[in-house]
């Protein structure tokens, strides 16, 4: 039924056609100007984190976002990984992790936007950098250069994904969550290399996104030469110095990085917050408007997703939020503490440019002031070293080494980088199973030429052009005919063989035992193995495995990148001089029987005998494992503790769990690190002499209440029955406040919040010291002054609950210990498993 031009229709259709209009147009927009992205009409001071969806389960996804949100994100940025979605040509996977319409629309029910980074190339330590490997095999293919048949698959998923995208009304003009998107990813420097065919490339590729429409502004990062009307963005530890290529595109940061990534044979990287916090601030105070953390959650690669050649299963890159989900205390609330001091200022930010003025020798301050009365300074001290008394409008200010203090009234300091009032915690690894896991072994039989499913080809093949990396695994073998005068049989001293590959490791078997392993790194991948092999008169068989450990990430010409044994290959010590066996007939066979016979799923284990009791094998090579095992009660992040195993892969179910490779141990330089001066992935690691990682997530949501199949593929030797289950959890969490600190709410003290995970509860106060406490988080101790009662309202308001505040100041202590010194309040609190009781409900002692 319809109605007159000029006639309203009655009232009681009014709600019904306002919420259809609602739910059916285009109501909303998103833009930019020199100042910020503007939303709806409004210009944002956004914050933004990067998690990544294969990285995570979609049962995990929620609680990351809630956490974001809760950490005063505003935004959820993610790359889209090609290869997850694409595996074989014009075949898509949009289910389980790779379920992108799922993870979006979560994001947008947690109350937070997306920012989505098609790329398609993503780098991101993933394998082959997201490309698929079936592209590299396309005729007349050349990767990310003015080439026809890159562009026309480019093309073809990118226009995959954005109609993706709008077919669920997810872009925000839609009423969806997207307010950014990426097209290609850090180009700039391969156009450097590639000249005048890299920059018609980054032109069109610029061309056919923009035509799209997806109705919400492109960014290109690491790109200066990005047209309009894309946004050029930076990446990196520091960006404060970054302008855009034009005066009217928003200042914007797509990647802060929080930490860096691990590789095997590595030390552990991370970044202390105060150091990120001061990074960020600069940039804010530089008339930055968009900040996103890479990462925030780092996550898991599972499977074989890894890359890098060497990048670790871990993805956790010391994010705010672990590998495991868990919060990590205190970057977490340190940097939520920074977004609320900035949330205070963003009307004068968003509003006017900054006055800048110099206080000191290495001190400025930057001043937004706006028509309507808004003002907000960021006070900064770029000294590394020393501390800085300075005069800014009358008042007398203190700034901390290597620190920015942000006064969103331009009079009263809220927030100082290098002054950390958020709680901190700790964590431990708990063993969860009350008996040891019954495993049972299967010895992989060794490949040789004689097999039936060989191929025969005269020279070395490359690897990856053999096995597409569906396997990591690929044998070389040949035969060795010795003749029963060599000299070497009569004195004992052997032949010399020398193999050089391109890597990534390399396991050389003659006649069946093993001779010798190999292995390159994340530097250099490539590896020479040189070593006297025993060889008897007669036919000798030499089988060659090949290990690939992740393909490259980043680089030029993706498509002639290589791995395997290359040659050139001498066998030296005959009769007859030197044998080059690098032009030889050679047979070659992809992957390991048991991998064919699927032995890490459910049905395939059944398929052979499996050896148990006094008959398990340890300490062989390419040995499988298997071991059932039940759930553990409760809800915490579980995972696998490898110690005692060498190098593999692992799964659970026929779940990937990834590689591992505990026996790379990890190198470098482990000394203490102090926050203050320019950071870099190699200034402050950990694990020296441990190994790299030695724990491996399994996600709850891949086990069953009861027989679990956890299924291990040793390639070194190893013992599993050092392997066991345990549970990441909170064991204690500090806070640390000086009396006087400025608090982010209008209240009469600071205070010290603790809180402890969802399910644990404050069973105990292990340190309580109002005074001059000493030490740090697990080691604090009494310094000379300490009020007698500094237990006393920690206890009575915090014992049996998840959380709790206490005000800091002397009242609450029993009085000032120390008149005249500044003092400080340092408390331990251990998370138990205690119910809460009737009487503890989180009151605050004030």
């Amino acid at each position: 039924m319809g109605y007159g031009v000029g006639i309203p229709p009655p009232k009681w259709v009014m709600p019904v056609a306002i919420l259809l209009s609602l739910a059916l147009s285009v109501t909303s927009s998103v833009t930019y100007d020199g100042k910020a992205i503007i939303v709806d009409g409004q210009r944002r001071i956004l914050f933004s984190g990067s998690i990544h969806y294969p990285r995570s389960t979609p049962e995990m996804w929620p609680n990351l976002f809630r956490e974001a949100k809760d950490g005063g994100l505003d935004v959820i940025q993610t790359y889209v990984f090609w290869n997850g979605h694409e595996p074989s040509r014009g075949e898509y996977n949009f289910e389980g992790r790779f379920d992108l319409v799922r993870f979006v629309k979560l994001a947008q029910v947690a109350g937070l936007y997306v920012h989505l980074r098609i790329g398609p190339y993503v780098c991101a330590e993933w394998n082959f950098g997201g490309f698929p490997v079936w592209l590299k095999y396309v005729p007349g293919m050349v990767f990310r250069t003015d080439n026809e048949p890159f562009k026309a698959e480019m093309r073809r998923f990118t226009e995959k994904i954005v109609g993706l995208m709008k077919s669920e009304n997810l872009f925000q003009p839609q009423g969806g969550p997207i307010i950014l998107s990426q097209i290609e990813n850090e180009f700039e420097l391969v156009e450097y290399y590639t000249g005048e065919v890299g920059k018609a490339y980054a032109m069109w590729a610029a061309e056919m996104a923009v035509g799209l429409d997806t109705g919400v502004p492109w960014v290109m990062c690491k790109q200066a030469d990005a047209p309009d009307p894309i946004i050029n963005t930076c990446n990196g530890f520091y960006c404060e110095g970054f302008e855009p290529n034009q005066k009217y595109k928003p200042k914007i940061w797509t990647e802060a990085w929080t930490g860096w990534f691990t590789g095997y044979g590595q030390a552990v990287p991370h970044r202390p917050v105060e150091d990120l916090a001061y990074a960020v601030m600069r940039f804010v105070q530089n008339r930055g408007s968009y900040v996103n953390y890479y990462m925030y959650h780092g996550g898991t690669n599972f499977g074989r997703t890894s890359s890098g050649r060497f990048i670790a299963t871990s993805y956790d890159y010391d994010a705010p939020i672990d590998e495991y989900g868990l919060l990590r205390e205190l970057k977490w609330g340190h940097l939520r503490d920074l977004h609320m001091a900035v949330k205070l200022c963003e009307p004068a930010l968003v509003s006017s440019d900054p006055t800048v003025t110099q206080l000191g020798d290495h001190q400025e301050a930057h001043v937004y002031e706006s028509g309507s009365g808004d003002c907000a300074a960021f006070l900064a001290n770029y000294d590394p070293q020393n501390d800085a008394n300075v005069t800014f409008r009358g008042s007398q200010y203190h700034l901390l080494p290597w620190s920015v203090s942000v006064l969103p009234d331009c009079k009263t300091v809220v927030f100082n980088t290098a002054q950390v009032g958020a709680q901190s915690s700790l964590t431990r690894m708990t063993p969860v199973m009350s008996i040891p896991l019954l495993w049972e072994s299967y010895s992989e039989e060794y490949t040789s030429a004689d097999d039936d499913d060989v191929t025969v080809m005269s020279g070395l093949l490359e690897q990856i052009n053999i096995t597409r990396d569906d396997s990591d695994y690929l044998w070389y073998m040949m035969e060795l005919k010795i003749d029963p005068d060599e000299e070497f049989l009569k004195t004992g001293r052997f032949p010399q063989l020398t193999i050089w590959s391109a890597g990534h490791a390399l396991h050389v078997i003659i006649n069946g035992q093993l001779s010798g392993t190999v292995y390159g790194g994340l530097d250099d991948p490539r590896l020479t193995f040189s070593d006297t092999i025993r060889l008897r008169a007669g036919t000798n068989k030499l089988s060659l495995l090949s290990v690939s450990v992740g393909l490259p990430n980043v680089g030029l010409h993706f498509e002639t990148w290589n791995a395997g044994v290359l040659g050139p290959i001498t066998l030296h010590g005959l009769n007859s001089g030197t044998w080059n066996l690098t032009s030889q007939n050679w047979s070659y066979k992809i992957g390991l029987k048991g991998e064919g016979l699927g032995l890490h799923t459910v049905s395939g284990s059944s398929s052979v005998e499996w050896m148990g009791g006094q008959s398990l094998v340890l300490k062989q090579p390419l040995t499988w494992y298997k071991a059932k095992f039940d759930a553990p009660e409760g809800n915490g992040p579980l995972a696998l503790d490898m110690i005692g195993m060498g190098k593999g892969q692992i799964w659970v179910n026929g779940q990937g769990i990834g590689r591992h490779w505990p026996g790379y141990t990890a190198q470098g330089n482990c000394n203490k690190c102090t926050y203050a001066g320019l950071f870099d992935e190699g200034k402050c690691r950990t694990d020296c002499g441990e190994p790299s990682q030695r724990w491996y997530h399994i996600p709850r949501s891949w086990l069953n209440p009861e027989d679990n199949l956890l299924v291990v593929l040793e390639e070194w030797g190893g013992d599993p029955q050092g392997i066991s289950l345990v549970e990441r959890e909170v064991a204690s969490v500090c806070s640390e406040i000086f009396d006087g600190q400025p608090p982010l709410h209008k209240h009469s003290l600071p205070k010290a919040h603790l809180r402890c995970p969802s399910g644990q509860f404050i069973s105990d106060i292990k340190f309580a010291s109002y005074g001059t406490p000493q030490g740090s988080c697990g080691n604090y101790a009494e310094g000379s002054c300490h009020a007698r009662r500094s237990y006393d309202a920690l206890r009575k308001n915090c014992l049996g609950n998840q959380n709790c505040s206490v005000a800091v100041g002397p009242k609450v202590f029993g009085g000032d210990p120390c008149p005249n010194t500044p003092k400080k309040l340092s408390v331990e609190a251990i998370c138990g498993r205690l119910p809460p009781t009737p009487s503890h409900r989180g009151h605050t002692i004030i």
